[in-house]
């Protein structure tokens, strides 16, 4: 749950830092955030 908890405030502080971004930013950045957090469940072993 820590790890989702990481996530959400990675994808928020990405949402508010760059307001401008287009949708298909965000959708990229959302996944590559996804990807860290499973790098991160393995590294972290959650």
């Amino acid at each position: 749950m820590n790890i989702f908890v990481i996530w959400l405030v990675m994808v928020i502080a990405w949402n508010f830092g760059y307001p401008q971004a287009t949708p298909l930013e965000d959708v990229v950045v959302a996944v590559i955030l996804s990807l860290f957090n499973i790098a991160l469940k393995k590294y972290l072993k959650f």
